[in-house]
């Protein structure tokens, strides 16, 4: 797949390129615009931005939920769709196309595109195929109070994050000081990748969906994953970005490795402290094993038309959706997100994005075969994680299922 991904680098890392701010304006006035996505605040704005060109005639409508991801293929296949607009990302596109759920974009783009910057087309295979709004990624949040409490300095490194976590813990200033979303599926599956690309090694042989990760760097991140889990919650497998947030609003957590997207959350007034809202801080996601690289993947969010909208709703959707992912709507929310959009610049609660994308994290591998390997990750690792069986069988359980998936949809033969 031939893959146009400026979305990701210095975009996200620096300054977006400016522009003269557009008075927002709804491009069409008749359609049904349905929208399915995640649930978080900056896709909150954008849905809502969306809703100020609802009238009489252009209906619009959302269901925002975490379960989004489980939803959208079965949502996508129905004719005609039950959403017209799925949110996407790196991994959830891919999905989709490889399934023919979405549609090109480049008639809609040339039509109501004029506000879209180059860095926000995503490309494959020379169409248009979703339009990113904002850069995404997993990074450290930290307490500086407690780090002080117990003199260590802000970890560079996941190596370091864990002996500062024991030191807390020994002192008794936390008992559980680290946190991250392990929760099994999904979410667990994503923590390997971080950790795995973190190392530097390439996920799959290359040229090939021959699976590359039941190896000497695999079995290191999966260690560092237990050093990890062995200083959070013992219901570590139940945590996802949701649980580790309010745990981190209420003041139980020292450090952890957090989206992005979740900074702005966690400073603003609601569900926490003062003392720890003061105290909260933001840094790259550390490096593992030695290596440079941050042990985080660089993601986009963006929008995609389902290919069974009729075309009226189909192009109704694509020019709401453009309209919605204004500089206007950017400036107004400025602290939900690493905005792409052309104009806007990162702000204080995107410096952890920014440093992390500064410090070369690699973008999620946007394969069409990723997100089989992403499964059976998520299905195969919490055994290990729980002291059931040694890394070695882990990772040789997740290349079977993987082996099997991929045959079955013809990726290996």
């Amino acid at each position: 797949m031939n893959l146009s991904l400026k979305v990701l680098g210095l975009a996200v890392a620096l300054s977006l390129t400016s522009g003269a701010v557009q008075a927002r304006e709804c491009f069409v006035a008749t359609g049904n615009v349905k929208i399915l996505s995640n649930d978080f605040p900056a896709l909150h704005a954008v849905a809502k931005a969306a809703e100020a060109c609802a009238s009489d005639t252009l209906k619009v409508s959302k269901n925002q939920t975490k379960e989004h991801k489980d939803i959208q293929v079965a949502a996508l296949t129905a004719n005609p769709a039950e959403y017209t607009v799925a949110i996407v990302a790196n991994s959830t596109l891919v999905t989709l196309m490889n399934d023919g759920l979405v549609r090109p974009l480049n008639d809609y783009v040339a039509k109501y595109g004029q506000d879209l910057g180059k860095n926000q087309l995503i490309t494959i295979n020379g169409d248009v195929m979703a339009v990113a709004f904002m850069a995404n990624a997993q990074h450290l949040f930290y307490r500086e109070d407690i780090l002080k409490k117990a003199g260590v300095e802000v970890p560079t490194s996941y190596e370091e994050m864990v002996a500062a976590g024991k030191k807390i813990k020994e002192m008794g200033l936390m008992k559980n000081p680290l946190s991250g979303t392990y929760k099994s599926g999904w979410n667990l599956g994503e923590e390997f990748i971080n950790m795995y690309m973190g190392t530097g090694a390439d996920m799959f042989e290359k040229g090939s969906a021959m699976p590359a990760i039941n190896n000497e760097n695999g079995i290191a991140a999966l260690n560092m994953m237990k050093q990890v889990t062995e200083l959070m919650n013992p219901d570590f497998l139940t945590l996802d970005s949701n649980a580790v947030q309010a745990d981190w609003e209420a003041g139980n957590v020292a450090m952890t490795v957090l989206w992005g997207s979740r900074a702005a959350g966690v400073l603003d007034d609601e569900g926490s402290t003062p003392e720890v809202v003061a105290a909260t801080k933001f840094a790259s996601a550390p490096t593992v094993g030695g290596g440079s690289t941050p042990a985080t993947t660089l993601w986009w969010d963006g929008f995609a038309i389902a290919k069974n909208a009729s075309d009226a709703d189909a192009e109704a959707s694509f020019a709401t959706m453009a309209s919605a992912t204004s500089l206007d709507m950017a400036k107004a929310n400025a602290d939900d997100a690493t905005w792409l959009i052309k104009g806007s610049t990162p702000t204080a609660k995107s410096v952890g994005v920014a440093a992390s994308a500064a410090g070369g994290a690699q973008p999620y591998p946007m394969l069409p075969y990723a997100g089989l390997m992403h499964t059976a990750l998520g299905n195969e690792l919490s055994d290990f994680l729980q002291g059931k069986e040694s890394a070695e069988q882990a990772l040789k359980d997740v290349e079977a299922a993987y082996m099997t998936a991929a045959k079955e949809k013809g990726f290996i033969k």
